[in-house]
């Protein structure tokens, strides 16, 4: 179901929505809430500090695209959540690159310092699905289809450091991921409190009542936050303009997205030509015909 301008409830994937929510101090408990289902139980969150994320960047370049919000919890640890409405080229090392603020922030300037660090969790809330990366996985002999499917359809990421041995190497720097469009799951197969925030956040716009399974007092706090009629005028402006800029992106890639998959198709299509791979293989994972593969 497609969202339309009358939605009772705000697009958590516009940059209002997603401030509304999860950034203002008055509605802090419903990002505890939602982020004590990603963190480890030892770093379970009771209060939360949000702090200024244009100083997380040293660069001045850097301090208008960093994660939308920032925040220390009672011990020390740090959060950064990302709000990603559409696909970018080299996400991941830009996650990677952005975690490193956190990091380098806890050097204790001027003082002498032990170099012991706090956790740091890095969190993507994705509009989007990565590009496939099994044409990656070709050489892996151990890598059965069945595995392959599943790496394809799964939404939930938990990426940590991990030696040969797949050994936890570093505990304390861990990012999740959610790859909002794979989450298919409808009222009736929602078995946790995760995966009724997934769905709460995936579905808002399109609801035009709290649906049975969300009427706990968390998720009744989230619609009233996000219901568009309690907004003042200023307020519903900025929310308006913030939707006109989504939907303006939106538009844009859809009318790029065919060029662009082809391009990348097409470049993947000559990187595996280089290495030799048959142009059968080569099609397989591309979708390209075989003549057009022999062209390149």
């Amino acid at each position: 179901m497609m969202e339309t301008d009358t939605s009772k409830y705000i697009n958590p994937f516009t940059d209002f929505g997603f401030k509304r929510l999860f950034g203002e101090e008055g509605n802090k408990d419903l990002l505890i809430d939602f982020l004590n289902e990603l963190v480890l139980p030892i770093h379970k969150i009771v209060d939360l500090t949000f702090k200024n994320v244009e100083r997380l960047a040293e660069i001045k370049e850097h301090r208008k695209a960093v994660y939308d919000i920032f925040c220390t919890n009672q011990n020390g640890e740090k959060f950064i959540i990302e709000m990603q409405k559409a696909y970018q080229k080299f996400f991941k090392d830009r996650m990677i690159f952005y975690s490193t603020f956190p990091i380098r922030e806890q050097a204790l300037k001027g003082k002498k310092w032990n170099y012991r660090l706090k956790a740091v969790y890095c969190i993507g809330i994705l509009d989007f699905a990565f590009e496939s990366d099994n044409y990656l996985l070709e050489e892996e002999e151990e890598v059965s289809e069945e595995i392959k499917k599943q790496i394809e359809s799964e939404y939930y990421h938990d990426v940590q450091l991990k030696d040969q041995y797949n050994r936890v190497f570093y505990p304390k720097l861990r990012y999740k991921l959610l790859e909002m469009p794979k989450f298919t799951k409808e009222e009736e197969e929602l078995k946790t409190h995760f995966d009724k925030w997934i769905y709460f956040l995936k579905n808002l716009p399109n609801f035009s009542e709290i649906p049975a399974i969300l009427k706990e007092p968390i998720f009744e706090k989230a619609f009233q936050v996000a219901e568009t009629s309690n907004f003042n005028e200023a307020e519903l402006e900025s929310y308006m303009e913030s939707l006109m800029e989504y939907w303006d992106m939106n538009n844009v890639i859809d009318s790029s997205y065919d060029r662009g998959k082809m391009e990348e198709k097409i470049e993947i299509a000559k990187e595996m030509k280089q290495n030799n791979e048959p142009v059968e293989k080569i099609g397989r994972y591309t979708g390209l015909a075989i003549e057009e593969i022999e062209k390149l």
